[in-house]
């Protein structure tokens, strides 16, 4: 368990960072076998830039970040989180306050040489339309990722360190997800990353009907390491890498060949799909902008509200229903907090992250059994462990399940001869069955319970 001081609580959600993330597989993976397909990148998607793939970024259209979403693909709980995340950083002050758009390319060229990075940041016109497209005409976007970036940037640099791969490659989740960490794209891809749910799981994240920790910054990000460190072993060059991050080592493997051999995504450029060609000048232009957004007059968006978040570990089954009752905690806090559980459920069995605000792990502790115990039959007892199967007896019209017998009346039975036939008394018939008299009506069922 690991205590995050001052987290800011941004957008989506205010995530705690675990203590322990999943261990490295020791699988080797050849990059021909993996592919992360159709990412769609949020808010410049790949779909917007394609259809701008001719026209200046001055005149491409522009789609707000809430309208790239097709509503359909959001579930309730992320459709309201996605409003509350548009509507909860102020950023009516922060967009350029005096156009810088027009600097010559060597202004660009040499801020972009000028960043401390192993990954080559090329200049050329679509890394220039892309940035354009960030610093004039989506100004407010790059504000909120600016500010969220200080929550999610040092959650990716841990792991990036780690694996010791570049501190770049951290403006992945700036095309994919826009650092929304519940994002999910209309082909099913998911979380700050974007994985699609066979990637994922190939890469170690549980993925089932009541949890998706694609959705989980730490174990996402420490999946998203693995996936980038193994193609890397494959091509030795960043910029490949970050296209097979878009369309798979297969589509890259293609596009090598038929470049004559040449391993250079400049090279190999004219053979890529077409989404990807775009990808790699996306990817240079969210390094500027992120880094010289304030050179464009660009200012983080304020932040409205400061929470210190903790986690505690369970493996025990709860719902989030029975923590917000019992704590006094809203369930839409609770779901921002712990993103990952699809249906606001523990499953339990293993150990489980459980985020809450820092002044309430103490309640939790001293409260567990009676927070449990809270509504326990209703949420998480109300599915049966076992169950017999209905048998037929010796008795005709008889059946018997879950240790109780039932026979159906016949024409012209009488509850002495059922009783008879049961070697049970009338007394005992009447007992079980909430009989006042002897009267029995054929067709009705009678319960015998021994």
């Amino acid at each position: 368990m690991r205590k995050i001081l001052s987290i800011i609580f941004i957008v989506c959600v205010s995530l705690c960072i675990r203590a322990q993330v999943a261990a490295e597989r020791q699988d080797s993976l050849q990059a021909d076998s993996m592919s992360v397909e159709s990412l769609e990148l949020v808010p410049l998607t790949v779909a917007d830039s394609l259809a701008a793939e001719d026209i200046s970024a001055e005149e491409a259209p522009v789609t707000p970040f809430y309208k790239l979403w097709n509503d359909s693909s959001l579930t309730d709980i992320e459709m309201r989180t996605l409003d509350w995340s548009l509507q909860w950083l102020d950023t009516t002050d922060c967009v350029a306050v005096h156009d810088t758009t027009t600097l010559p390319d060597s202004v660009y060229m040499a801020r972009l040489q000028a960043l401390p990075c192993v990954i080559e940041l090329p200049y050329n016109e679509r890394v220039r339309a892309f940035i354009l497209r960030y610093v004039k005409r989506n100004p407010k976007q790059v504000a909120r990722m600016m500010r969220m970036s200080e929550y999610y940037f040092p959650i990716f640099e841990e792991a990036l360190d780690r694996y010791k791969l570049p501190h770049e490659l951290k403006y992945v989740p700036i095309i994919e997800s826009a650092l929304n960490p519940v994002a999910r794209s209309y082909v099913g891809a998911a979380g700050l990353w974007q994985f699609m749910p066979a990637t994922g799981k190939l890469f170690g994240l549980e993925i089932n009907s009541l949890v998706d920790e694609r959705m989980d910054p730490i174990k996402s990000t420490e999946a998203a390491c693995r996936f980038l460190s193994s193609v890397y072993g494959v091509y030795r060059d960043w910029n490949l890498v970050i296209a097979a991050y878009n369309c798979g080592s297969g589509n890259v493997n293609k596009a090598i060949r038929r470049a004559g051999g040449k391993r250079d995504f400049w090279s190999i450029y004219p053979y890529l799909p077409r989404e990807t060609r775009n990808y790699v000048p996306i990817f240079i232009a969210a390094n500027y902008a992120m880094n010289y957004g304030q050179e464009h007059g660009i200012c983080k968006a304020p932040m409205e509200k400061i929470m210190i978040t903790d986690t505690i570990q369970t493996t025990r089954r709860l719902h989030l229903q029975q923590v917000s009752e019992s704590l006094g905690i809203t369930m839409d806090e609770l779901r921002r907090l712990n993103p990952q559980y699809s249906r606001d459920i523990l499953p339990g069995g293993k150990n489980y992250a459980l985020c809450l605000p820092a002044d309430k792990i103490g309640l939790f502790i001293d409260q567990e059994d009676s927070i449990r115990a809270y509504k326990a039959d209703s949420l998480i007892n109300n599915r049966r462990a076992e169950i017999d199967l209905a048998k037929v007896t010796s008795v005709s019209g008889a059946y018997r399940v879950n240790g109780v017998t039932y026979y159906r009346i016949k024409r012209g039975d009488t509850l002495g001869g059922i009783a008879k036939k049961f070697h049970c008394s009338v007394k005992q018939l009447k007992q079980w069955n909430g009989l006042k008299s002897d009267a029995i009506r054929e067709g009705k069922k009678l319960k015998i319970c021994k």
